[in-house]
């Protein structure tokens, strides 16, 4: 483990041995940036369209760490595509 790169070294700390040499079997030579937010945006929209019932904006800004503005924008774009399909 003294030889490793620090990136390497961190993974290793972090994930053992194993899954370490598979990642830079995987990655090696790559360079890889990883997004601020760990879900889809897209996604996250269609699941709090899903799960909005009215009265959870507070808890649904809480889960998925978007602010209530946000959530409400896509819950009106989700009630204006809706109607257009009437």
């Amino acid at each position: 483990m003294d030889l490793l790169q620090e990136s390497y070294a961190q993974l290793y700390e972090l994930l053992g041995e194993d899954l370490t040499e598979k990642i830079y079997e995987m990655y090696r030579g790559r360079q890889i940036s990883f997004p601020m937010r760990l879900y889809n945006r897209d996604k996250v929209a269609e699941q709090i369209v899903e799960e909005y019932d009215g009265h959870n904006l507070a808890q649904l800004t809480k889960e998925y760490d978007y602010s209530q503005r946000w959530i409400r924008q896509i819950i009106q774009k989700s009630r204006e595509r809706d109607e257009k399909q009437k």
